[in-house]
């Protein structure tokens, strides 16, 4: 997909559109194209399978089609770029979209990490502090 996405529009914007072509777009196009080699190593990395030294397989690697798993999260921006890639050679106003990989990161913060951490419920009390309770009454 990545590099359909790229073939296309490394053709097509040279072509038809030379004149509308600046540094800053080759910038974006360059730092797209970096996105999807770091997405390829990433996804390379997480399913690689460990061997030990009398080539026992320690760990399988991750399943990268596993729902909810950082594989899933790794295609879903392979994708937005991918689209974001094909969409810019109607308009460059396109590349805005890359702005939603920010959004998703920290909406996934938010949702996985933060909100939770922080929306917490309080520890309900255990027995020794019913108990210790009881002693400082009794002190009293």
């Amino acid at each position: 997909m990545a590099m359909a996405a790229t073939g296309v529009y490394c053709i097509l914007t040279p072509t038809f559109y030379s004149d509308n072509l600046s540094s800053s777009i080759i910038f974006i196009n360059v730092l797209v194209m970096c996105g999807y080699i770091a997405c390829y190593r990433m996804m390379k990395y997480i399913s690689r399978p460990h061997y030990t030294a009398d080539n026992q397989l320690i760990d399988p690697g991750l399943d990268l089609n596993m729902e909810g798993g950082i594989g899933e999260h790794i295609k879903d921006i392979v994708i937005l770029l991918s689209l974001t890639h094909i969409l810019a050679i109607v308009t460059n106003y396109f590349w805005c979209l890359l702005l939603a990989l920010p959004l998703r990161a920290g909406w996934l913060l938010w949702t996985n990490i933060l909100g939770p951490w922080f929306f917490q419920p309080a520890p309900e009390e255990t027995e020794q502090d019913e108990k210790k309770k009881k002693k400082k009454m009794k002190r009293m």
